[in-house]
């Protein structure tokens, strides 16, 4: 029967998903079709064998890493930093400074005012690992990502089941790209069951999609279900450098960290705190 289209496992999911995640969803689903429409699976082979290859994402052998998130606006707090893609560009490179491991870039146009531009910019000018962050359901657009520069994508298990999951994964991977899978609760991580014998991240959103509002504990009662072979991310949290202590605690063994970095005046030392801390923690869990 083959792999059904995203439009049609969207319709099926609109009963599991805010309306938030559901706008989001549609709008990607639109944006996909014009990449489509202007460039083709043909257009981004192309772009793919001329755009720089993949840098691979390297962990930290002192047990916690940060995955720094370039954005210039977010849902739940409105615009967090002036500037367009100029300001990316900076932000990556603090970023790149304050020790990230990798860099996610929104690429998400109505509420997070990212673009596709912003991601492009943002590869060529760091020279760590640059993710692709979007509400991604086409595989079309895990090739676009790559066709600008981007070595990860960031796969949410709720819009993307079974099949359609599996296929984006094994793209991305077979492109070089690293993926993040992000569930929020126990029925995602159901769903991202088939991906999880490949290599790849499991990231755990503690932000409620229907309030926006965030809820740590998630980490911890979340951690016993994932899986203990694959690297855990905690997401959206960890606003604090204490609160890298506790997701260490907890089992993580990196951090997602946005608006916290986006809005600070100096946010490659802020990014220093959080990772010092959160390796601190983990040398003494380890000790």
């Amino acid at each position: 029967m083959g792999v059904p289209s995203p439009y049609s496992l969207l319709c099926r999911l609109k009963a599991r998903m805010s309306d938030f995640l559901t706008e989001m969803s549609e709008a990607s689903l639109a944006r996909a079709h014009d990449t489509r429409q202007r460039a083709g699976r043909a257009g981004l082979a192309s772009q793919m064998d001329s755009a720089p290859p993949p840098i691979p994402l390297r962990l930290s052998d002192q047990g916690f890493d940060v995955i720094a998130e370039a954005k210039l606006a977010s849902p739940s707090e409105g615009r967090l930093t002036d500037g367009d893609a100029d300001r990316v560009v900076e932000l990556a490179g603090e970023y790149q400074a304050g020790g990230a491991a990798a860099i996610s870039v929104l690429t998400e146009e109505i509420a997070f005012a990212g673009h596709l531009s912003h991601l492009e910019a943002a590869a060529a000018a760091v020279e760590v690992p640059v993710m692709r962050k979007d509400f991604l359901v086409d595989p079309i657009q895990v090739s676009e990502a790559r066709a600008v520069g981007a070595s990860g994508v960031l796969l949410i298990a709720r819009i993307l089941p079974g099949a359609l999951l599996q296929e984006m994964t094994d793209l991305a991977l077979s492109l070089g790209m690293f993926v993040l899978v992000e569930v929020f609760d126990r029925s995602d991580l159901e769903t991202a069951v088939p991906v999880f014998d490949r290599e790849l991240l499991v990231g755990v959103n503690c932000r409620d999609l229907a309030s926006l509002d965030v809820d740590r504990s998630r980490f911890a009662s979340l951690a016993p279900h994932l899986p203990d072979h694959l690297p855990a991310v905690a997401e959206s949290g960890v606003t604090e450098p204490e609160h890298a202590a506790e997701v260490v605690d907890a089992g993580y063994s990196l951090a997602l960290v946005g608006s916290t970095l986006a809005r600070s005046h100096r946010p490659g030392q802020r990014l220093a705190e959080i990772l010092g801390v959160g390796r601190l923690a983990w040398e003494v869990a380890t000790s």
